[in-house]
């Protein structure tokens, strides 16, 4: 499948889990169509982007490892999309990445995931939590910082200065979360 053909059937992705699923299988069945949904993912300012984050997000939750050959590609250029919907799952694929670096079970991401890679999320992840985006891609970004702060001693502090600086303009689903992060902070 051409990237053309790729982007023409992302037109029939819309928010159901099943459509999400069905085309993030069929990315994961026909690996050579990743490169391809990261194009058209990096289309940041066509609608269609989005669409494409939906996908590569299901695609990672199900089967992360065969986002690993891509790592660069994604994140070289995840710090460029800008659109809300499209946002949102970029942050959760980053969470996907750091969670299973940390994770207590073996896994390839451990070893494929380079510090690059890492400084490229913590910087997008800082990004998120000071630009005016939706509590998602925050909520994402915090969990993503608390984890990485294992590696990088002093991201615990900016974050803590960030969530307690922020905390009374934001929503009650970001303090919940800011809450729950700055109590593991202050336990560690």
């Amino acid at each position: 499948m051409t990237t053309e053909a790729l982007y023409k059937e992302l037109s029939y992705v819309n928010h159901s889990r099943e459509k999400r699923l069905y085309y993030a299988n069929l990315v994961i069945d026909n690996p050579d169509l990743i490169p391809k949904l990261l194009d058209i993912l990096f289309m940041v300012d066509d609608k269609i982007s989005c669409r494409a984050a939906w996908v590569f997000e299901f695609m990672c939750g199900e089967n992360l490892e065969a986002c690993i050959p891509y790592l660069d590609l994604f994140t070289a250029h995840m710090h460029r999309v800008h659109l809300d919907s499209a946002v949102r799952p970029v942050a959760k694929v980053c969470e996907y990445l750091i969670k299973a670096y940390y994770s207590k079970h073996e896994n390839k991401i451990k070893s494929a995931l380079l510090p690059s890679h890492k400084e490229s999320i913590v910087e997008a992840c800082f990004d998120w939590m000071i630009n005016d985006e939706k509590i998602a891609p925050k909520a994402y970004a915090m969990n993503t910082l608390y984890l990485l702060g294992n590696d990088y001693d002093w991201i615990h502090p900016e974050l803590v200065m960030i969530l307690e600086r922020d905390y009374q303009m934001q929503s009650s689903g970001f303090k919940a979360r800011a809450r729950h992060i700055l109590k593991k902070i202050k336990k560690d």
